[in-house]
């Protein structure tokens, strides 16, 4: 391991407060996340009494720190409202699972800290700290400008293995490796822990970029008109080889192309309906569509091998779901007893289960009540910001990065139906719409006629915003 590597995280801390003397709040909110989810090392340091001392956790320490020191009088703007009691619920529901399975209050207590760092906090800040549509606008521009800055990393990667993390910090977690290969070539890792992180966030900032191209919001960026530097997203999110990442950015383009041309977003509510029934009809009855479904994958061509593991996948999947509805209000709880043991030949007791899908974990650690507070999470606020600000005004410039960003978190809770990709800016887009959910339409006069807006470049709020 590299000396940079406590040198970075620990820095990390008085580099926030930095940024926040440097920029206006909002902004250097932003950075402050995506630069840390960019480049900073995939470590972990144990702290006695607290969650583990990782990137996201400096990141959000950083942020209350500065709030205390230079805002502390954001912290009396919130108000717990509708929109935010699931993901109250979400971070308390542990102790319930641990008390209910007799594992204690203090183990409940624990994982209870470390979901609030993971879920809670990034959600808080955004909802104090972007809970307008320049905060969401500043956050898009943020994501599809990260999004450039990975391709030429993304690209290294492809052609020589993922291995900046090895470079840099001097080590690296071997699925880098043993998952890395794809499709006759590599497929990249960067900084992030997988290669799915880099593909659900290089179809973000593609769908974003989209989004900011077609509507107007910015013409050029340093010097470059956005629909190259968009080609050249989708050219990168193309080749980080990763189907379900192709599969959310085409799903995503369909609905915003309704929303634009045909103004309503039925598309969006129709996919927010069909995973919640999806999770009803798995968790609540014991017939299974995943059958009909690998069947139907492989009718229209997909690959054999990826029919393959899909099937693997929703075989251990109903495994998980058998055991979980033995406890299915509050789970299992921890210490793996939401997983299936068996003795092998040896006469020892082994996990027959894989877990991939961040649903199946939640649902066999916290049951129903952990999963639905999880996914009612990020469906209130969108469900909350359609109310506020409908489809009709989605090509509007002011409220096309903060449509497209609702857009985006559902693509990405859809995406935790297959994998378990835990991303906290997300989770920050999503505190970010749920504030403007809450707030009356600011500007009354929006309408969905981009033609009537004045056109710029880089907005100014880019520049000086608070």
């Amino acid at each position: 391991m590299s000396f940079l590597v406590p040198l970075v995280m620990f820095g990390w801390i008085p580099t926030v407060l930095y940024l926040f003397i440097r920029f206006p709040a909002q902004r250097a909110v932003v950075v402050s996340f995506i630069l840390a989810w960019l480049f900073l090392p995939q470590a972990k340091y144990p702290i006695i009494g607290l969650p583990d001392y990782t990137k996201m956790s400096a990141t959000c320490y950083g942020i209350l720190l500065a709030t205390v020191i230079y805002d502390v009088g954001r912290f009396s703007s919130f108000k717990i409202r509708w929109v935010d009691l699931p993901m109250l619920i979400w971070c308390l529901c542990p102790v319930a699972s641990s008390i209910t399975n007799g594992l204690g209050p203090y183990d409940g207590f624990s994982e209870t800290l470390a979901r609030t760092v993971t879920w809670g906090v990034p959600y808080f800040l955004g909802r104090i700290y972007l809970n307008n549509l320049t905060g969401l606008r500043l956050l898009a521009i943020g994501i599809f400008t990260g999004g450039l800055i990975y391709i030429p990393l993304c690209l290294f990667e492809m052609r020589m293995s993922p291995q900046l993390h090895q470079m840099v910090y001097g080590f690296a977690d071997i699925r880098a490796f043993t998952q890395g290969v794809r499709y006759g070539g590599y497929r990249p890792t960067v900084f992030m822990v997988h290669g799915l992180e880099v593909a659900i966030w290089m179809m973000a900032a593609t769908l974003i970029g989209i989004c900011l191209w077609k509507t107007g919001v910015i013409n050029q960026l340093s010097g470059i008109a956005i629909k190259w530097l968009v080609v050249a997203l989708l050219i990168t999110c193309v080749l980080v080889k990763s189907t379900g990442a192709y599969f959310l950015l085409a799903l995503g383009i369909i609905i915003l192309f309704i929303a634009w041309q045909f103004r309503n977003a039925t598309l969006l509510l129709l996919l927010i309906l069909c995973m919640g029934l999806y999770l009803a009809q798995s968790t609540l009855t014991e017939t299974y569509v995943t059958d009909q479904i690998a069947e139907y994958l492989r009718n229209i061509g997909l690959p054999e091998d990826r029919v393959s593991s899909l099937e693997f996948r929703f075989y251990n999947e109903e495994l998980l779901i058998d055991k979980a509805r033995e406890s299915i209000v509050f789970g299992w709880g921890g210490w793996g007893r939401n997983r299936i043991y068996e003795y092998n030949w040896a006469g020892e007791l082994v996990d027959i289960t894989i877990t991939d899908s961040l649903w199946i974990i939640t649902f066999g650690l916290n049951g129903l009540v952990g999963l639905s507070s999880l996914f009612l999470s990020f469906f209130f606020p969108v469900i909350g910001f359609l109310r506020r600000y409908p489809a009709r005004l989605w090509t509007n410039r002011q409220v096309a990065p903060a449509a497209v960003l609702a857009v985006v978190i559902i693509l990405y809770i859809l995406d935790c139906l297959a994998n378990a990709m835990v991303n906290p800016i997300f989770t920050l887009a999503c505190g970010g719409i749920a504030g403007v959910a809450l707030k009356k339409r600011e500007n009354s006069s929006l309408t969905g006629n981009r033609s009537s807006l004045v056109n710029h470049s880089l907005p100014p709020s880019m520049v000086r915003h608070n």
